[in-house]
């Protein structure tokens, strides 16, 4: 037994709580950093910088030198068919009309016939040979700049799920986009527009969920030129929503914007912070800034008639898809770092691509529409000095079946996911390669198998972000947009 003085069982548990509420609130603290700078967990040392700045999309340290600075992503919503356009099959051609001598995927959107042969004709071009149907009157002339992706698979056999699938890498959850990953690691070049800017997007299959942050921080929102939901949106009646305030000068815009400032400030200090408000008084910071930086990058009336034939602004057959790419690359020189086209036909429907039937007919109007404007794309970016550093990504959710689909008198194509094409150009890769193959048939992918998940690596790599260490903290995990999968496609790197 000990002499000394007991301690009333009150104050031990005093004492004691103190201790332990003060090394709560620091793991709490500690927490709340990380979770305010999410890169500080994986790997980024303080001294490189945090994601989270004032203001909160500035450039940010890539992981590794970076090959690209930003992406231009041409979206083909609806499912282009590579055996029609970019993999040509003599054995498909030989054995039309006849059964798949082997078993097909078990899992098909529609009913299936025989083998049908590809109506068009292909050709070599370029020193490196790349073959293309004889639909590309204006492509084949770009045809070294390009890497042809032939091994594409794994994706959802739906529209729906395919296109949150190649946009989010999930075709189940709602999960951030692609664009808005990359607006996270990398910030914005220009403060004065959105880091990611998609124009003229399709309003079905995912909708808005295609180009939004979910869980991430919301200053990464795909902004739209062009309102999702009205469909058609004609890229010469495109803009941006809310941007404009006719009833105040941009002196009283200015002095609201600071007084809600003083006012959040003082919220923060004694409420705490409150993300979403941080969130939507950084929209309307944006907007007030872009009301005199977007209507400059917008503004074509300086661009030279030559730049405006390259696009096929001069034929109402292209002047629709070359107006959205022309101003894609106004807004990659404007430091935009991801910018999508979606290709809408004109007065047609959303899945312009989607030829279960009439494949003949509408394949040879999609690509007379883009044809000339996306190789007019890549030669102004050429020109100026912006194809190294900048990432073409061209492609749909996913490719056409080489069988016919059961039933229709027009012949068409269902939706194929074991084996389809993508190509990218610039921004670090090889021009005039093809990477990967499809077998005999152009049905299964048979060399370097590419998953949506791969694809998403190679892109962030490009770009100088290592996909297993971009990050962000939510519900308990760390989560990335290849989640815990995708392998870089080192083979199709410069």
């Amino acid at each position: 037994m000990t002499n000394q003085p007991l301690i009333p069982r009150r104050s031990l548990l005093n004492s004691i709580c103190i201790g332990f509420g003060g090394l709560a609130l620091r793991g709490m603290l500690a927490e709340g950093a990380d979770s305010a700078n999410p890169q500080s967990a994986i790997g980024v040392p303080a001294s490189a910088g945090h994601l989270q700045l004032n203001p909160p999309l500035s450039p940010q340290p890539a992981h590794h030198v970076p090959r690209a600075r930003r992406v231009i992503f041409l979206f083909m919503h609806g499912g282009p068919s590579h055996v029609d356009l970019f993999d040509p099959k003599p054995q498909l051609t030989r054995d039309n009309g006849k059964p798949l001598p082997f078993e097909g995927t078990r899992v098909k959107f529609a009913g299936r016939g025989n083998l049908m042969r590809s109506p068009w004709k292909f050709r070599r071009h370029g020193e490196s040979g790349i073959p293309m149907s004889e639909l590309w009157q204006h492509l084949p002339t770009v045809a070294d700049d390009l890497c042809m992706m032939h091994s594409v698979c794994e994706t959802n056999v739906s529209h729906g799920a395919a296109c949150m699938k190649l946009h989010t890498g999930d075709d189940t959850l709602v999960r951030p986009s692609m664009g808005s990953w990359i607006s996270y690691g990398l910030g914005t070049e220009n403060q004065n527009l959105p880091s990611f800017i998609t124009i003229c997007p399709t309003s079905a299959h995912g909708g808005v969920n295609n180009f939004g942050t979910a869980f991430l921080p919301a200053e990464h929102q795909g902004v739209p030129l062009g309102t999702p939901g009205v469909p058609n949106t004609l890229a010469k009646d495109a803009k941006f929503d809310f941007m404009t305030n006719a009833r105040t000068t941009a002196r009283q815009q200015r002095l609201h914007l600071d007084l809600l400032r003083k006012l959040h400030a003082h919220q923060k200090q004694t409420t705490g912070p409150d993300a979403a408000l941080e969130a939507r008084i950084q929209s309307f910071e944006l907007a007030f800034r872009m009301q005199t930086a977007a209507p400059e990058a917008m503004n074509i009336s300086q661009e030279s008639q030559v730049t405006r034939a390259l696009y096929g602004l001069d034929d109402t057959t292209t002047e629709n898809f070359g107006l959205a790419c022309l101003l894609a690359r106004r807004f990659a020189e404007c430091g935009v770092r991801f910018i999508q086209v979606s290709h809408s036909r004109p007065h047609g429907g959303d899945e312009q691509w989607d030829q279960h039937a009439h494949l003949k007919k509408n394949h040879a109007i999609n690509v007379a529409q883009i044809d000339k404007p996306i190789t007019g794309l890549i030669k102004d970016l050429k020109l100026r000095g912006l194809l190294e550093d900048t990432l073409l990504l061209w492609g749909g959710e996913f490719g056409r079946s080489p069988d016919a689909q059961a039933g229709n008198k027009e012949p068409g194509r269902d939706h194929h996911t074991e084996g389809f094409t993508m190509w990218v150009a610039g921004g670090g890769v090889k021009g005039g390669f093809r990477y990967g193959a499809t077998d005999e048939y152009g049905y299964y992918t048979v060399e370097n198998r590419c998953t949506i998940h791969d694809l998403h690596a190679t892109i962030l790599h490009l770009l100088g972000l290592d996909h297993k260490r971009l990050t962000y903290p939510h519900a308990g995990r760390d989560f990335r947009l290849t989640d815990v999968y995708g392998e870089i496609a080192h083979g199709l790197i410069a």
